[in-house]
């Protein structure tokens, strides 16, 4: 389930291989998508290889796992921005297939069971991408997160919020709530790819690797998932034990 690579680059290359290999196999294929600045270098590369191979995404729908509540497209630090910054902006996808949650939906519960109807219509997700946080949690799932949630609205938790306003020049704008996949959703994923880079990363996959199956730590669901991957430079795996990494 782990699997160690020497740097986040090396990752990158791994990642989109894998990625150009299921659209060329599956022009049609249902990505779900994750922001932050471990995913910077696998959209980077993804851009490069999409270009240089003419890659069609037409046909491609994406959904992304969250969205900050109260936060809308042109905020800087909204994930509709990240991703237009990072990925749509740069290639031809289908602007009607990019899928996200709304952080300025009018109606929350309606919204959140819009979006998982979505992704149910279209027969689930077919390559799930993730980034954990220091918490264990997955998307916006944080510790306690029931098993069986789907698409829904999180109180962030402190860690998480002081973990992010790195992003926000003035902290006092980050959110206390967001919208996200719910972890139902995500089991649910045909195959899932998490990705974890530098060493302050290294002591939650540590966590990650020695945690029974819990609620506590979002994470440990993928040890479930018949098809799922965990992904680490040296960095963040500087603290698991050798075993980890025999298949």
């Amino acid at each position: 389930m782990f699997y160690r690579f020497p740097t986040p680059q090396a990752i990158a290359e791994y990642v989109v291989t894998q990625w150009i290999e299921l659209i060329r196999s599956k022009p049609n294929a249902v990505l779900g998508l994750a922001t932050g600045s471990t995913m910077e270098p696998v959209y980077a590369r993804f851009i490069e290889s999409s270009q240089n191979q003419n890659l069609n995404l037409s046909d491609i729908t994406t959904f992304n796992l969250d969205e900050y509540l109260g936060l809308g497209p042109d905020h800087p630090q909204s994930y509709h921005y990240y991703m237009q910054q990072h990925l749509f902006g740069a290639l031809h996808f289908d602007t009607k297939k990019i899928c996200l949650p709304n952080g300025l939906c009018h109606d929350v519960a309606q919204h959140c069971a819009q979006y998982s109807r979505q992704i149910h219509d279209l027969g689930g997700i077919d390559w799930q991408l993730l980034g954990i946080g220091t918490n264990g949690h997955i998307g916006f799932n944080e510790p306690g997160t029931p098993f069986n949630s789907q698409v829904h609205v999180v109180d962030l938790s402190e860690q998480t919020r002081i973990d992010n306003s790195r992003f926000f020049a003035d902290k006092s704008q980050m959110p206390t709530q967001a919208i996200t996949m719910g972890l139902s959703e995500i089991m649910a994923a045909k195959q899932v790819l998490l990705l974890a880079t530098g060493a302050n990363k290294a002591q939650v996959m540590a966590d990650l690797y020695h945690s029974p199956v819990t609620e506590n730590m979002p994470a440990s669901i993928l040890k479930q998932h018949p098809n799922a991957k965990i992904i680490v430079d040296e960095a963040a795996a500087s603290l698991l034990p050798a075993e980890a990494f025999r298949q």
